[in-house]
């Protein structure tokens, strides 16, 4: 009975323990994931689960036809948070932003996402 409980026991907190698995991921973005702004934004916000360390961290603006919208280097905002300038305004239509973090812990995480410029 006794080796029963310790098993069980044993399974129970093998089972309540996780594993910290810390990444940044996209939490939110100025402009908006899938959003429409009226007028070109001057720079883009990401924003961060985790804190990130910006020497490995970058940000690429394009049209959705694929040519690069010129934009300074990222920047802390926040510790979780990147700030990009555009080098131009942006004329109305559909923009692809495309991202990669590394957080504090070293985890590397990417993602796209899109926002529109409405004429």
């Amino acid at each position: 009975m006794q080796r029963l409980l310790t098993l069980t026991a044993a399974v129970a907190c093998s089972l309540a323990a996780t594993p910290s698995f810390a990444h940044a991921f996209l939490d939110h973005a100025v402009p908006a994931v899938g959003g429409t702004v009226t007028g070109s934004p001057r720079e883009l916000q990401l924003t961060y689960t985790e804190n990130i360390v910006l020497p490995f961290c970058g940000v690429r603006i394009a049209s959705e036809g694929g040519g690069a919208v010129p934009a300074a280097k990222p920047r802390l905002g926040a510790p979780n948070e990147l700030v990009v300038k555009l080098g131009h305004a942006l004329k109305p239509g559909t923009y692809v932003v495309s991202w990669h973090v590394v957080s504090v812990d070293t985890h590397h995480t990417q993602g796209t996402y899109k926002f529109t410029v409405a004429p």
